[in-house]
């Protein structure tokens, strides 16, 4: 999957923060999801997306919370979520950011490969 995340790409999103306890036991797919968003491949994807691991003793649930650039934020809840689950739906949400901005009014709807120039 992470393959597919760095295929897919970072560029709509801000920042990651993955927020966890790590003695709880219920934060393995969490810190699954984090290595792979940290992982070289995914992160150079987008060389301005931040990803910040929130490690905290505190018994707190873990949480990833995904900033994207125009401004929408998901937040998943990891206690009952596999890895799969949330890259799954990290994907989603990418692929439907990056739909959104091709079908703003002010995009750019020249294909690839193509010029402006007349």
């Amino acid at each position: 999957m992470a393959a597919a995340l760095a295929r897919l790409g970072l560029r709509p999103v801000k920042l990651v923060r993955v927020q966890f306890c790590p003695f709880e036991k219920n934060v393995e797919s969490t810190r699954t999801f984090l290595q792979t968003v940290s992982s070289e491949k995914v992160r150079a994807t987008n060389l301005n997306c931040s990803v910040i691991a929130d490690v905290r003793h505190d018994g707190s649930e873990p949480c990833v919370d995904v900033l994207f650039g125009d401004g929408y934020r998901l937040i998943m809840r990891g206690a009952h979520l596999t890895t799969q689950e949330m890259l799954s739906a990290l994907a989603s949400h990418i692929r439907d950011r990056n739909a959104a901005a091709a079908s703003a009014p002010g995009a750019d709807k020249v294909a690839p490969g193509t010029s402006t120039r007349r």
